[in-house]
């Protein structure tokens, strides 16, 4: 059944809501705040309401059915932290209240901050930035800054993997510095022999993801750190895929000098819908003066006067500034405290062996049946080539499109770039194996279907309610409005 458009049902004199009288004066509008031309429905209460429902059951999330996104990490957010986050001491706290009344918050913010660099092995951690796109872009003004304040000004050059996060070079060009791309060997790592031929007194660091976008743990990332500081140069860890390394590996003590977390990706706190998100970054103690700021602390100890400690905000000595107005998105910091608190230690350990386990069974099951360019064990998250042997013509989009009508949200295309047809599967610790094996089976499915009836995925997706668009054109001409635009008379 089509649902009808608000527009079409609306008729003059309904109304959807009931106002309070007026307790104040009436005066006109401006006349330049009136528009004659926004021709609103008018439509009951009921109307609205079924209208807005129908809108929102349209939409795909983890909370109604799989969501293997590779590289964005959609598990499941625990209500729980949505309860916490709606307390009242919480949700009512004003951005603008003194450190006095805002002790609770402060001391939660500190609390987290310590948990975050113990898991990381960074000795500073400061959890101001936005988002992850923040984050990033906070580290490599981190490093910028340590250089300049050396009067090494001659560093401008970051060296970034072809296997890395695409959002990497950009947050290098945004930070006033040139990406060099490294490519990647046979076995989806960095190659030695480019990253040795690429090191100069030029170089002011690289910026490298562990576990790379491919999948896997980078087997030589030692002797990658090394090379790079022998150089003079300091390492970035995008850590964006912390999700595979939680009570596993630290990244501080592997040597990386400076990393961010996606509070939404590892930590469960919402992802999506533009935000609000936290994009935390830890810091060695040669990058900690220059971490944004403020940052939550213990501003006096606990003593005879009071059995607790006082807590407060302070800015790092060479502090970059402020990434985020007030102390970030508080609500974020809520949600991650909770799932942090929640499982413990021993519990985060086993979020990440989880996760590696439900990546590997997917692959293992599917090894065969798609190609899989890095056929090696792989971290949280793995990528294979979306091509069926025998089926000339398929691709992955067609693949992805095919996979909606399974109830299946499509996982990440073309993406890392240097895989043909790419697609990139993470399944996260929060599916079960009869999840996984349904994944699986639809994938066996649509492979069989790719050699025997291949027009069923090209035309695909069929059950949903809007058919197979034109991505390039939706881009490039995109419509904000619920109202069909009539084409022009003779066509485009």
């Amino acid at each position: 059944m089509t649902v009808p458009l608000i527009y079409d049902i609306g008729s003059p004199g309904r109304m959807g809501t009931t106002l309070p009288d007026v307790e104040v004066p009436e005066t006109e509008l401006p006349k330049e705040l009136l528009r004659k031309d926004l021709d609103l429905p008018e439509v009951s209460e009921l109307q609205a309401v079924r209208h807005f429902v129908n809108l929102s059951q349209l939409n795909h999330a983890i909370d109604t059915g799989f969501y293997p996104l590779g590289s964005c990490t959609m598990k499941y957010n625990p209500k729980i932290n949505e309860d916490m986050a709606r307390l009242a001491g919480y949700a009512h706290l004003h951005p603008l209240t003194d450190e006095v009344g805002s002790q609770g918050a402060l001391a939660l913010m500190v609390q987290l901050q310590e948990w975050l660099g113990e898991l990381s092995g960074f000795q500073g951690v400061s959890i101001a930035p936005a988002a992850g796109a923040q984050g990033e872009l906070a580290g490599i003004l981190m490093i910028r800054a340590y250089h300049q304040s050396r009067n090494d000004k001659k560093r401008v050059k970051i060296l970034v993997p072809d296997s890395a996060h695409g959002t990497n070079p950009a947050t290098v060009t945004m930070a006033g510095l040139q990406a060099v791309e490294l490519p990647s060997d046979k076995h989806g790592e960095v190659d030695l022999n480019a990253l040795r031929s690429a090191l100069d007194d030029t170089v002011a660091g690289m910026m490298i993801t562990v576990p790379s976008t491919l999948g896997v743990f980078d087997s030589k990332i030692a002797d990658v750190i090394r090379m790079v500081h022998e150089a003079g140069g300091l390492m970035y860890m995008d850590g964006a895929n912390m999700n595979a390394l939680l009570g596993i590996v630290k990244p501080g003590e592997l040597g990386f000098d400076v990393m961010h977390y996606n509070l939404h990706k590892t930590f469960s706190t919402p992802h999506g819908g533009g935000g609000p998100g936290c994009g935390a970054v830890g810091a060695n103690e040669k990058l900690m003066p220059f971490l944004p700021g403020p940052i939550a602390a213990i501003t006096e100890a606990a003593n005879e006067e009071n059995d607790a400690p006082l807590y407060g905000l302070v800015m790092p000595k060479k502090s970059i500034g402020r990434m985020k107005a007030f102390q970030g998105n508080f609500g974020m910091h809520v949600r991650a405290y909770t799932y942090m608190r929640v499982y413990g230690g021993e519990g985060l350990r086993e979020v990440s062996r989880h996760a590696v386990l439900n990546a590997n069974y997917v692959r293992a099951k599917l090894r065969g049946v798609y190609p899989m360019p890095v056929d090696r064990i792989c971290g949280h998250e793995f990528v294979m080539s979306g091509t069926v042997e025998g089926a000339e013509g398929i691709h992955a989009l067609d693949i992805s499109k095919r996979l909606m009508d399974y109830g299946i949200h499509p996982p990440t295309n073309y993406f890392p770039l240097i895989v043909h047809e790419a697609l990139l599967i993470e399944p996260t610790e929060t599916e079960d194996k009869a999840t996984l094996d349904m994944f699986i089976d639809a994938m066996k499915r649509i492979a069989q279907e790719a050699k025997e009836t291949p027009d069923l995925l090209h035309s695909a997706p069929h059950t949903m309610p809007v058919g197979r668009v034109d991505e390039v054109r939706a881009a490039k001409q995109l419509v904000l409005c619920c109202r069909p635009i009539p084409e022009p008379e003779g066509g485009d």
